[in-house]
């Protein structure tokens, strides 16, 4: 059945797209390329069922297909995924095979074949790949054949099918609710509110040499510097091979127009933002031609990377040793490094995601040099330069940065002490029946004009701390119509609000906005109902090896 989807010889183009792997549960067992679960005998029970050798095999390829259709790598080489989280996924699909024979879920073959030539299709990027070329040049490499990509194929849409059939709660709420729950979003209440904030009472601080060391003995752990790693890099970027992948394209001018056409017509009436098909096909040729390139760069630098990998023994050095080669310093090809940084910041000098970082991280002394990393439109290959352990400065060297803290510190603690003493002041003379505003004026305060809030709104035009949004709405909506809040402390100072008026909502709007909002909250509870349905299952059905 999957034989449908053979055509002509064609090539394989590397992608890598971010994947997002969930993990639900942990524990240890091993697993090795074979599927035999490092040598074990015992491979854990599904459903008060043993576990087979067979089952097991066939979950652990479904997952490595499923891994690398999503990043472009296998799981046993990536520095994405952990062992434990790729042992946690091969038994989810264990459990999730098991569940689809109980409920007799069953997959057409044609089902099978077309969703076989989308993958393939996303794999080329637009180019024409065939099953036998996906099987030569990379499943046979891998130990898999093509039944093992129909068995995963077949599997994932069982997933899909699971996926439906438990999230099928998620359809039954009614106009009713669904109107409910956007009032509840969009409701806007009127309120006013006096700030705070630290930066009032800075003027208020006494600051000396000694309470600027006793705040840094006091708080010394907050000036611990993280672990710290600096790296070499080179960079191939997707934007120096545009123009060849445009020439590129133009030389296969037939095929090109069909590839554009055959994308247009899945886009049908929805043209991505483009106004006229003409619009839309030339949006479809950018974006082929810069997929192309991307993968242009990732071939030369899947090339330096094998050049640099050669050469024994594997030291950081050896990057720029091959990178002054002549063959690659012919190319322009620049060893550039980055300044030291930390896990959670990563390079302040490079736009590059988490998974930089993360790479960057994962270096040692055994390990010096990284696989090509794609990120955003560029492929990077990393060298470890140093590393520096975490520690605590002394406070000479941040003595500034120490003066300052304490400072906003204690003006902090001011601003809260008199938050507090003007509520108690407030209440009185609420008591005694002055307004709000009168009684702000009275205390030396100024009221903020009235604010217009609902649980929907992303921000206030003119709010001195942003931060302080969320809070301000949990107070707004827990008080209520006509009352006002105590003095509620913040990170930065803190507030006191008054809610003065509720407005109805626009009726027009509302039914604008209504079937879309519908539509989400739908969707939002299939995927609550589902969760909810893989934790139960996935935690009580699951018995993995116990640990030797």
């Amino acid at each position: 059945m999957i034989g449908t989807i053979r055509k002509h010889s064609g090539w394989l183009w590397a992608v890598i797209i971010t994947a997002t792997i969930i993990s639900f549960i942990y524990w240890g067992a091993g697993q090795n390329r074979n599927g035999n679960g490092g040598g074990r005998s015992n491979l854990g029970m599904v459903y008060g069922k043993k576990i087979s050798r067979d089952m097991y095999m066939r979950a652990q390829k479904d997952f490595h297909l499923f891994f690398f259709f999503r990043t472009g790598t296998w799981p046993d080489n990536s520095t994405q995924i952990t062992k434990e989280q790729m042992t946690t996924g091969i038994y989810e699909r264990i459990l999730f095979i098991e569940k689809a024979e109980q409920l007799g879920v069953h997959v057409s073959g044609d089902a099978v074949a077309k969703a076989a030539s989308e993958r393939l299709q996303a794999l080329g990027r637009g180019q024409v790949i065939t099953l036998d070329a996906l099987v030569s040049q990379l499943l046979s490499k891998e130990g898999m054949n093509e039944v093992d990509f129909e068995n995963y194929i077949r599997d994932d849409l069982m997933i899909e099918e699971l996926e439906r059939v438990t999230g099928l709660s998620g359809d039954l709420v009614t106009p009713q609710e669904a109107a409910a729950a956007y009032t509840l979003d969009n409701e806007e209440l009127s309120a006013q509110a006096v700030f705070f904030p630290a930066t009032n009472y800075l003027g208020q601080v006494k600051t000396t040499a000694a309470t600027v060391a006793q705040y840094y003995t006091n708080y010394q752990a907050a000036y611990r510097l993280p672990d710290r790693v600096q790296v070499n890099y080179v960079v191939f970027s997707a934007s120096n091979y545009l123009a060849r992948a445009r020439a590129e394209w133009a030389q296969t001018n037939m095929n090109f127009k069909e590839v554009v056409e055959s994308n247009l017509r899945k886009l049908g009436s929805d043209y991505k933002g483009a106004r006229t098909p003409e619009e839309a096909r030339t949006n479809i040729i950018e974006e082929l031609v810069a997929k192309k390139a991307l993968a242009d760069a990732n071939n030369d630098a899947n090339e330096f990377a094998t050049a640099v990998f050669k050469v024994e023994p594997a030291k950081a050095e050896n990057l720029t040793t091959v990178a002054n080669e002549k063959a690659f310093k012919d190319q322009g090809l620049i060893v550039h490094q980055t300044g030291l940084f930390d896990q959670k910041t990563g390079p302040v000098e490079l736009d590059v995601s988490a998974d930089f970082t993360k790479t960057a991280f994962a270096l040692s002394e055994e390990s010096p040099i990284s696989e090509p990393l794609v990120d955003g439109d560029a492929i990077y290959i990393l060298a470890l330069a140093r590393t520096v352990p975490s520690l605590i400065p002394p406070l000479e060297q941040i003595r500034a940065r120490v003066t300052e803290d304490y400072q906003l510190h204690e003006a902090t603690a001011l601003a809260q002490a008199a938050g507090g003493a003007f509520y108690r002041t407030l209440t009185n003379q609420l008591a005694a029946g002055k307004s709000f505003d009168t009684a702000c004026v009275l205390a030396g305060y100024n009221p903020e004009k009235p604010l217009a809030l609902s649980m929907s709104t992303p921000s206030l035009p003119g709010l001195e701390d942003p931060t302080l949004l969320g809070e301000i709405k949990q107070a707004a909506f827990t008080i209520g119509v006509g009352r006002t809040s105590g003095f509620v402390p913040t990170a930065t100072g803190g507030f006191i609000l008054r809610v003065q008026s509720k407005e109805p909502l626009d009726p027009k709007k509302l039914a604008e906005d209504l079937p879309e909002f519908t539509q989400n909250l739908r969707r939002t509870r299939q995927n609550e109902a589902f969760n909810e349905w893989w934790q139960t299952e996935f935690g009580g059905n699951v018995q993995p090896p116990k640990q030797q």
